[in-house]
């Protein structure tokens, strides 16, 4: 049940087929919910990035794991809608996005952000943060998609490609992603800390719940702010 006492649902593949573009603000407002050795995450998602893979949609995506084409680290991007492509940031933060578009084709959503709303203990331990819970630490949970990604348990290689849907366990991991209605109340913008044109307005592939305090900061990728300035 959401805030507003709306009825979730689980997520179907067809709700997931479209293009990461259009699925993307869908998905603000649903739930992710993990259970990861045998402990329990469910989280509400309020901001998401699109991302398309080579030949996906009409705009080429320089900003996505897939532009080049399929590799051994994004063929989960590839494959069916549904499953979770769990990628490593930096070498060290597990980063978690939402296959979505027809299978054959690359493309995901990148969840980075969200509020925890049940679990709260568990992902605190997770992420190395003391009780009791300030209001910030609440907020600060999984606002970032590494945060996120270590609250919920998900990690890179271990969980890459498990399935939302089906919620079929997978190393010791069980995910399933929960719909709720489409949000009216819902921000776009360039995409945080892409580099270059990907992270500029040009792609404003980037959607948020607005006003939400889960909702992480703006940050220029390399050279972004100076594409965003040439005509």
């Amino acid at each position: 049940m959401t805030r507003d006492g709306t009825a979730l649902r689980p997520a179907r593949r067809d709700d997931l087929r479209g293009l990461p573009l259009d699925v993307a603000p869908r998905l603000l407002g649903a739930e992710l919910a993990t259970d990861v050795d045998g402990e329990r995450i469910r989280l509400r998602i309020t901001e998401v990035e699109a991302y398309h893979g080579r030949g996906t949609g009409d705009l080429p995506d320089p900003g996505s794991h897939a532009r080049m084409g399929p590799t051994a680290r994004n063929a989960t991007m590839w494959g069916e809608p549904g499953h979770l492509y769990v990628y490593l940031s930096h070498g060290i933060h597990s980063c978690v996005n939402v296959v979505c578009g027809p299978e054959g084709t690359a493309g995901g959503v990148l969840l980075r952000a969200g509020e925890v709303v049940e679990g709260m203990d568990a992902a605190a331990r997770r992420r190395g943060v003391g009780s009791p819970l300030s209001r910030t630490a609440l907020r600060d949970l999984a606002r970032g998609p590494g945060r996120l990604g270590q609250a919920v348990g998900l990690r890179y290689a271990l969980h890459d490609g498990i399935d939302a849907v089906d919620g079929a366990e997978q190393n010791g991991a069980v995910a399933r992603l929960m719909l709720g209605r489409m949000l009216d109340d819902v921000s776009a913008g360039p995409r945080v800390g892409v580099a270059g044109v990907a992270g500029t307005m040009a792609f404003p592939w980037r959607f948020w719940i607005t006003g939400d305090p889960t909702v992480s900061p703006f940050r220029w990728g390399r050279g972004a702010a100076e594409a965003a300035r040439t005509p």
